[in-house]
């Protein structure tokens, strides 16, 4: 047996595999289709402290390569959150990282406050580069100083491990990067959906009804490796692979980029049970390559060599 167990700031998961927010439901919607236990960790959909209706339709939009999303944070709110979702995860097994959004550092902080007693939250992802709000001018991901200035009002705020959700939108994120950790992140999820477009020439109309918004899947997978490991040369934090993952070898791929846990959740629409069906293969697959464990691979690419 292979021992795929990872130690992720503070928090040990039996496997570095992690769902991708905002695919995966926001609860434990998706227990059917993998155990809740399964999981090195299941990230909530975006919370936000008032309930948000979301952009309007068409909203989502398949391309060659993965899709476009222009959800807009759509959610219930918090006091839904904690009266309706918290609840249900006690005696799931679950590792719970929920994944909070705000208008302001001093939102992010708030939520952070609010939901910091609950012991079935093991840890914050802050959402700072969500593309489908503000007309995707992405403040909090796109100014190193605003990025600190947040991530040390929610660290602040909660004594959880805080994980800083990273755009690649940017053209240095590495600067980000350092701006996040140096704010008090006990790491880094590299990274959100590119900016992306898709129009009907027929129609002369944009596929989304607000023209862009965030794209995902396999297609942007090289872009998201090459910015996961720009933060690991960059930070001392452990960075979460995020971007077009939807095999093992994508899985392990990141891992010897520097990342310590990945995040799947494009490829989840196309086969819902993928996350359960990734640990088996992982471990065949490192047995194989005579590792014994998988944490002898993480960090270990050798670049100009």
């Amino acid at each position: 047996m292979v021992d795929l167990s990872v130690s992720l700031a503070g928090l040990t998961l039996k496997n570095p595999l992690l769902s991708g927010s905002g695919t995966f439901g926001h609860g434990l919607e998706m227990n059917g289709f993998v155990p809740a236990a399964a999981l090195g960790a299941w990230v909530s959909k975006t919370v936000t402290l008032e309930p948000r209706h979301g952009n309007p339709a068409p909203r989502i939009f398949e391309t060659e390569a993965g899709f476009l999303n222009s959800i807009g944070l759509e959610n219930r709110g918090v006091e839904d959150y904690e009266r309706s979702v918290l609840p249900s995860f006690e005696g799931s097994g679950a590792t719970i990282i929920t994944n909070i959004g705000g208008k302001s550092p001093e939102e992010f902080a708030e939520m952070a406050a609010r939901l910091d007693g609950y012991d079935q939250i093991s840890a914050f992802e802050v959402n700072l580069s969500c593309p489908n709000v503000q007309g995707g001018k992405l403040p909090f991901a796109t100014d190193p100083g605003t990025a600190e200035l947040t991530i040390a009002a929610v660290r602040a705020s909660t004594t959880k491990p805080i994980f800083a959700k990273l755009s690649p939108n940017v053209a240095f994120i590495g600067e980000i990067a350092k701006a996040v950790e140096a704010g008090g992140a006990d790491g880094i999820t590299a990274v959100n959906t590119l900016l992306g477009m898709s129009v009907d020439w027929r129609s002369q109309k944009p596929s989304l009804a607000l023209g862009m918004g965030g794209y995902s899947g396999v297609g942007i997978k090289p872009v998201a490796l090459r910015c996961a490991w720009n933060c690991s040369t960059a930070v001392k934090i452990p960075i979460i692979g995020c971007g077009g993952i939807s095999t093992a070898d994508d899985v392990l791929e990141f891992l010897v980029a520097g990342c310590t846990a990945v995040q799947i959740g494009t490829a989840s629409f196309s086969n819902p049970s993928l996350l359960g069906e990734l640990p088996g293969q992982l471990e065949e697959m490192l047995a194989a390559a005579g590792f014994a464990s998988i944490q002898e691979l993480i960090g270990k690419l050798r670049v100009g060599v």
